[in-house]
């Protein structure tokens, strides 16, 4: 399985891509996580892949639902994924922000920031 996914990012400007893909040994974590992280950033219905994954901040706006709701959507639609999955909006960000945090299920513990 493979992915892609952009390193050297600044404020959603430049980067280069590059392909996450299953390790040697069969574990598919990093090609998940940045799946995950891909999916937090998009708008909901967004992807022809994942619809049902995104934030929509501007429907967010508009109809007065909070983008957590959205969040949780997604956690729970990414967590068979991993041993763990826990996604937190970090409070007061601008753009909303999240955290996750992510046990694995070769054991590794890994913390990520995504900005939406």
């Amino acid at each position: 399985m493979r992915t892609y996914g952009r390193v050297g990012q600044t404020n959603g400007q430049g980067g280069t891509w590059v392909e996450v893909s299953t390790s040697a040994d069969g574990d598919n974590s990093n090609v998940m996580l940045t799946a995950l992280s891909q999916a937090i950033k998009l708008g909901l219905g967004e992807s022809p892949f994942w619809a049902s994954n995104g934030i929509p901040a501007q429907q967010s706006v508009i109809t007065q639902v909070l983008p957590d709701y959205y969040a949780t959507q997604t956690q729970t639609f990414w967590a068979p994924n991993f041993a763990s999955l826990v996604i937190t909006r970090v409070p007061q960000s601008s753009p909303p922000t999240y955290n996750m945090n992510v046990v694995c299920f070769n054991g590794a513990q890994l913390s990520l920031t995504v900005a939406t």
